[in-house]
């Protein structure tokens, strides 16, 4: 069993406030698989001060970009070769199979690349060519750190949240406080340990876990210039408001309600096997899950058939076992809500295809839900309005493809989306017309150069790429006087 009795603070493991250390349960049977020190906000003004310190005084901004590339490119390596233990470490405290997990690595090293090239293309400082010819000066503009960056992410997937908020702010010369949450406190640990390998200078990094109370002191800490949060949409109004109170540079990756448009022509074999990807990743506990199901009238049994055949062929059990598909949900409270929408979804009229507000057989120790498919269901119903962040997936029927787009659309999220077609360019016309921050059409991976972020209420800003890594900069312009030929 792993114990922690440290926090890592600016760079370095310590004593932390209180001794008191927090179990870490397994999902799968909710036994005790370690212990760990949590933060309490004495803590926290210990790592804004390293951090501070550290911006203020320290040589990290001061850093080239192309040091800077280094010591990150250095972590980048230094997870790649413990790559199987953090895909192992993850899986026992979410839940979330290893397969998932596993399938997970080579995407971070993606992710840590298409960063590491953002960076060494990013335009740091470049002179700007006078609109005016009789101008009689010139204008630099550089694109500088913003300074200690308050980096918060979810439990769902631990390590690539990281790294899509770390590797950005600490490119650009910022210093970091990393919040993560205390079902990840192993795996984030074991991130602790790469950071501190990887050469940052003193007080540039800390990786606190905490409870929601001391995330908030975190939030509303003086000294932090910018908030980076994943997470729910109820929590990220809370931290824009915070951060609307002190003017603090904010971007919110939240929630989601994505829809999959099946069109008349799709392959649905292809169709039902991405979604079972698109769909239930991660044990549908993804914020850009396709949990919405559009299918037209003249297909819509053959494309429930299809889910429901899916849905019950999945393995449902230890996320450990190979055969395993789908495993616990995180926690007791997350168990029991995807069940409170199950029987919503029955009370509001949609009609329960597989699946329901049960336990599968002989999985009564963990935090499992028989994965279930709705039918009948109205865009209107809470079940397809709802985030339910559980394998709980709505087929709603449309009548045509301007219909299809209306009922897409029809929702307070945009962040992710999906089109289905034999026609790739009427896919992309399609996708086109869909409010969502990212469309995948058949089943196209999400790539990193590209920004990703949502409308609406799904956030603020954008992550990946050069963009992700701009969000983390300002803008500096000097005006410098130009001798002119007399």
């Amino acid at each position: 069993m792993l114990t922690y009795t440290q926090l890592f603070i600016g760079g370095e493991w310590t004593t932390p406030s209180s001794p008191e250390l927090l179990d870490i349960v397994s999902p799968h049977d909710n036994s005790v698989i370690g212990r760990a020190a949590q933060a309490l906000p004495a803590d926290v003004d210990r790592a804004v001060a390293a951090a501070r310190k550290a911006f203020d005084e320290g040589p990290w901004p001061r850093t080239s970009p192309a040091d800077r590339i280094a010591v990150l490119r250095k972590l980048a390596a230094l997870r790649e070769d413990r790559a199987d233990e953090i895909a192992a470490l993850i899986s026992a405290e979410n839940g979330s199979a290893l397969w998932f997990t596993k399938a997970g690595q080579p995407g971070l090293s993606r992710q840590a690349r298409a960063y590491l090239k953002a960076a060494e293309e990013f335009d740091w400082e470049r002179t700007l060519t006078p609109s005016d010819p009789a101008a009689a000066f010139r204008s630099v503009v550089r694109r500088e750190a913003i300074g200690v960056v308050a980096a918060i992410i979810p439990w769902n997937s631990p390590f690539s949240a990281a790294f899509a908020k770390i590797m950005p702010a600490l490119l650009a010369g910022n210093t970091v406080v990393l919040k993560v949450s205390p079902e990840n406190t192993l795996s984030m640990n074991l991130l602790a340990d790469l950071l501190a390998a990887a050469g940052l200078p003193e007080g540039v990094i800390s990786v606190l876990p905490a409870d929601r109370e001391t995330s908030e002191y975190l939030v509303k800490h003086p000294d932090v210039d910018k908030i980076a949060f994943t997470g729910s949409t109820r929590a990220g109004r809370r931290i824009a408001s915070l951060a609307g109170e002190q003017l603090k540079r904010v971007s919110l990756e939240l929630g989601g309600k994505s829809a999959a448009v099946i069109l008349p022509d799709a392959d649905l074999d292809a169709a039902i096997q991405g979604l079972k990807f698109g769909s239930l990743l991660n044990n549908a506990e993804s914020c850009i899950a396709h949990t919405r199901v559009l299918a037209p009238r003249e297909r819509y049994d053959e494309v429930v058939a299809g889910l429901k055949a899916l849905i019950e062929s999945l393995g449902v059990g230890d996320p450990a076992d190979d055969s395993t598909f789908i495993g616990p949900m995180i926690r007791r409270d997350q168990q029991q809500r995807v069940f409170d929408y199950i029987r919503i979804g029955v009370e509001e009229g949609a009609r329960l295809v597989t699946g329901g507000p049960e336990v599968p057989p002989g999985l009564e120790k963990g935090n499992y839900v028989t994965p279930t498919l709705f039918a009948d269901v109205d865009n209107s119903m809470r079940i397809a309005q709802e985030e339910i962040f559980g394998p709980v997936l709505a087929v709603i029927a449309y009548d045509d493809e301007d219909d299809a787009v209306r009922i897409a659309n029809d929702s307070e999220y945009g962040l992710s989306g999906g089109v289905w077609s034999a026609d790739q360019e009427h896919a992309l016309a399609v996708a086109r017309r869909l409010r969502t921050g990212t469309v995948t059409v058949n089943g196209a991976p999400v790539g990193f150069d590209g920004p990703f972020g949502g409308f609406k209420a799904s956030g603020l800003g954008r992550e990946y790429g050069a963009v992700g890594l701009g969000t983390y900069t300002e803008y500096k312009t000097i005006t410098v006087p130009e001798k002119k030929d007399r």
